[in-house]
């Protein structure tokens, strides 16, 4: 049987398990061990684990997870509750003000956790009811922290961008470095949008009507200790890794710890808090490693038989130019956004387009905040919009996963206006890292 064969058979393999309900590591890790039986038989199955072992000896990849628990600690602690407040009062009484200090704390909550699911979470606990009580636009408030939560997939300390260095065998510094520029674009565009909205119709957004709100700014710059922990935390981490003091890994464990020293300051820390922090640390974990098996298998055994070869040589030989062989590989990850979890994209596309990208003469680095970015739009489009789905499991009652993924549109516009923005300009992802090179 030729690889074109092959390829077919192995996709519609995975779409026929998924359609039974099969979860998605399960199908990629039946599939991957099916065809090692079929085409090499039982030494088949040391071709798969040897994959597997090989990716697992990465260790970038040990950043996952202490990041992750920093982000259930964190979402224990109340500092997000606490910056979300001072941010809202040094807003004073702008229209929209509450929603764009939304998308500040946003970009914030990303800088310290780097988990989309946390940061949303979060969001649609504090930020959406004070939104929803004040009046604003309920498809305006919905959209702006599904959108908002998203930029943690771009702004460092990105989960996303951990997992794609490890798996492109590219600089996890040099991402984050080039993730700000674009992280920084997104939200300002979001910001730009709620407050030309909100100009043009002030009822969409109604001032914020604290006390404090409306004092003179210098009265209200005392709010401002509501950002000294998280600042602290985010130099802690980030700034140990610029000024090469820690690895991202060793980065990712000093936040951990700096997370449960923040909580402990805060007499937030519990046995109760912590046991559930750790929990659901391993529940995250573990259903990431097991896309990760079983994508990291099924990729193995598809290179093995040349399958990312002939993925590679259609390709580059493509009779286009570059940059639309770029464009076809944005349109591959967006529909496979459509039914397949993020992790399972990264080590399913990664290990074929990352060498195509380098043949092309494009800078890796680049490709990976495009990667990001997509990622981010995937976060929010139907059907599968885990953003949209995070905000509903604690949003009220009335709001409906329909009237989420209306209000998430125009926000995936911008998403789109951004990531051609950064196709055409690369140097928005790029300046930075040229700065420390």
């Amino acid at each position: 049987m030729g690889i074109e064969s092959i390829t077919l058979l192995m996709i519609a393999s995975l779409f026929a398990l998924m359609a039974l309900g099969v979860p998605l590591g399960a199908s990629t890790l039946l599939i991957s061990v099916a065809a090692a039986l079929l085409k090499f038989g039982p030494p088949g199955l040391i071709l798969i684990s040897s994959n597997v072992v090989a990716v697992f000896g990465k260790y970038t990849l040990v950043a996952v997870p202490f990041f992750v628990f920093m982000a259930n600690i964190l979402e224990r602690s109340g500092v997000a509750r606490d910056l979300f407040n001072s941010m809202a009062i040094l807003g004073g009484q702008m229209r929209g003000g509450v929603a764009v200090q939304t998308v500040f704390v946003s970009v914030v909550l990303a800088a310290m956790s780097g988990i989309v699911g946390g940061e949303i979470v979060l969001l649609g606990l504090i930020a959406l009811p004070q939104m929803f009580r004040l009046g604003y636009d309920r498809k305006l408030s919905i959209g702006t922290i599904c959108s908002s939560g998203a930029l943690a997939t771009l702004i460092p300390p990105s989960v996303v961008l951990i997992v794609y260095g490890a798996e492109a065998g590219v600089s996890v510094k040099d991402l984050f470095t080039a993730g700000f520029g674009p992280g920084l674009l997104l939200a300002t565009l979001y910001t730009a949008y709620i407050v030309i909205r909100c100009r043009l119709n002030p009822a969409l957004g109604p001032a914020y009507d604290a006390p404090e709100a409306a004092l003179p700014f210098a009265r209200r710059l005392v709010y401002l200790k509501g950002l000294i922990l998280p600042l602290i935390l985010i130099g802690g981490v980030l700034g140990s890794i610029y000024a090469g003091v820690a690895t991202v890994t060793e980065a990712a464990a000093i936040g951990a710890v700096g997370a449960l020293l923040i909580a402990v300051l805060r007499r937030e820390l519990t046995v109760e808090s912590l046991r559930s922090a750790l929990w659901s640390t391993t529940v995250t974990t573990g259903s990431i490693v097991w896309l990760i098996v079983g994508a990291v298998s099924l990729v193995g055994i598809y290179n093995v038989m040349g399958g990312t070869r002939f993925l590679a040589g259609l390709l580059t030989g493509m009779e286009v130019q570059p940059l639309v062989v770029v464009l076809v590989m944005m349109g591959i990850i967006m529909i496979l956004g459509t039914f397949m979890d993020w992790v399972a994209i990264v080590f399913i596309t990664v290990p074929v387009f990352a060498p195509v990208i380098v043949d092309l003469g494009y800078d890796p680095v680049w490709f990976g905040i495009l990667f990001a970015m997509n990622i981010q739009i995937y976060m929010l489009s139907p059907p599968f919009g885990p953003a949209c789905f995070y905000l509903k499991s604690v949003a009220p009652k009335d709001v409906t996963l329909q009237e989420i993924f209306a209000a998430v549109l125009p926000f995936i516009g911008l998403q789109i206006v951004g990531l051609a923005l950064v196709i055409l300009f690369p140097q928005i992802a790029l300046w930075l890292p040229s700065l420390g090179k």
